[in-house]
């Protein structure tokens, strides 16, 4: 079993920034990532970090977001930058640990004012 503690969400005017966090407790997690949802739409990937550090971004997010990952602190970053209104959403931590299992954070929100 894995438990995803998320934080840093909030509301931000267009061109700021924010940090999230997520703090993982339990097994050993291969992927952990981002992913966020906005009203009416499908939850999307944001971005995903491997345990041996290889990293994925969504084309919106390239260039504006930065994943890392801390494997010692089983804890997954995402430093958002420049950021839209249309980045608004409620950001959800993942975690995957194996093909079949993957844990989801309770969510943050994310508003960006114009």
């Amino acid at each position: 079993q894995v438990q995803l503690v998320e934080s840093g969400g909030g509301l931000v005017q267009a061109g700021g920034s924010l940090r999230l966090s997520c703090a993982a407790s339990g097994s050993f997690i291969s992927i952990m990532g981002w992913y966020r949802q906005a009203p009416g739409k499908p939850r999307a990937m944001v971005a995903t970090a491997t345990s041996g550090g290889s990293t994925n971004y969504a084309d919106s997010v390239k260039g504006r977001f930065t994943i890392s990952r801390d494997n010692v602190k089983n804890t997954v970053y995402l430093q958002m930058n420049s950021l839209k209104p249309e980045d608004t959403a409620v950001y959800y931590c993942s975690a995957r640990v194996s093909a079949t299992s993957l844990y989801w954070g309770q969510g943050t929100q994310v508003t960006v004012s114009s």
